[in-house]
């Protein structure tokens, strides 16, 4: 048994608390304050894909301990300032960053030894929307690896741990798979515009198509910046360079296809999504945000990468959502282009 520090009780640093729970491992969940009152009250109440049951974790704002793991899972934005919020008690402990998007691991070495730092790409699907409680849609792998190193016998020992709760296997290219993790979450930004499951999204034959090419400015920005992406266990490379080849309307066709493997009873929201129901802000400057500042670097337009950030945003501001079947035409207007057909 370990004692784990969870920094960040959201989504997915609930869902892995409670799994890891039922492992054996001693908890600690670190979060907002509703969250800790209820998690304190009423336990963790969890739900989904793997059954509905209720655990008994440990819950406080900050750390007074020193963990033997810890696992970092607020949003990128906020990387900084709750490992300085826990600062003291997190010097040389391992750390694992389970952030969308590829920036969070930059951002750590410079507060914490990049030597402690695993950094973890995660495809587990949980909602989180009410306090205490925690939807597992689908407790997919876990990729975990050494961000500023090569993997070694302490990596091996924290993907044993992880493995307890969610199948977890080990990448020397840690930052590949983050790239092609990227590209496939470009696609929140629909969601989150529309108040929609992503299975409505792919359901409308023209939002399909602007999934599709959101996702080849992203692979166009990666291969510029000579990035070469990496599988994960359920979303191989290959199938991303694939959608480069593809005629677009059998493109879109394919992705569909795989966002159905993911259909259940629980709608599938996507995080940005999430971020707007709770009226707290969304990482998307760090998902399609990230596309377009790299691209500008590199001479690369992303423009509809570009007008998704800036919708989010106003989402963001205004609370106010478009109907998924008016969302292609407001985008298509922002962009000056024709609505498809």
């Amino acid at each position: 048994m370990k004692s784990i520090a969870i920094i960040g009780a959201g989504a997915i640093g609930s869902a892995l608390g409670a799994l890891l729970r039922r492992a054996g491992h001693q908890i600690t969940l670190i979060g907002r304050a509703a969250q800790v009152e209820a998690i304190r009250r009423d336990g963790l109440r969890v739900d989904g894909a793997r059954g509905a049951f209720t655990v008994r974790v440990a819950a406080a704002e900050t750390l007074d301990f020193r963990p033997e793991l810890a696992l970092l899972t607020v949003k990128t934005q906020d990387v900084v300032d709750a490992v300085q919020a826990n600062r003291t008690f997190l010097d040389g402990v391992p750390l694992v960053s389970f952030q969308n998007g590829v920036r969070s691991d930059e951002l750590l070495a410079s507060v914490l030894s990049p030597q402690q730092l695993i950094s973890a790409v995660v495809n587990i699907h949980a909602t989180y929307l009410l306090a205490g409680t925690v939807t597992l849609l689908y407790p997919g792998p876990l990729v975990i690896g050494r961000p500023f190193g090569p993997n070694d016998a302490q990596t091996e020992a924290v993907a044993a741990v992880l493995r307890a709760a969610v199948p977890t296997s080990l990448s020397d290219d840690i930052r590949g798979v983050h790239w092609l993790k990227l590209i496939v979450n470009l696609n929140n930004a629909f969601p989150a515009l529309s108040n929609a499951t992503f299975h409505q999204i792919y359901a409308d034959p023209a939002l399909r198509l602007l999934a599709v090419k959101v996702m080849l400015e992203g692979l166009r920005v990666a291969k510029r910046a000579g990035i070469r992406l990496s599988s994960l266990p359920d979303t191989p490379a290959t199938l991303i360079y694939l959608i480069e080849w593809l005629p677009l309307r059998l493109a879109a066709v394919v992705a569909a296809a795989k966002a159905r493997r993911f259909e259940s009873r629980w709608p599938l929201l996507g995080s940005t999504l999430q971020s707007l129901r709770r009226h707290r802000p969304t990482e998307i400057d760090y998902l399609n945000g990230e596309v377009v500042r790299l691209g500008q670097e590199l001479g690369v337009g992303a423009p509809l990468n570009a007008v998704l950030v800036e919708m989010v945003h106003e989402a963001e501001r205004s609370g106010q959502f478009h109907a998924v079947a008016a969302l292609d035409g407001a985008i298509r207007a922002r962009l000056g282009a024709p609505r498809a057909r």
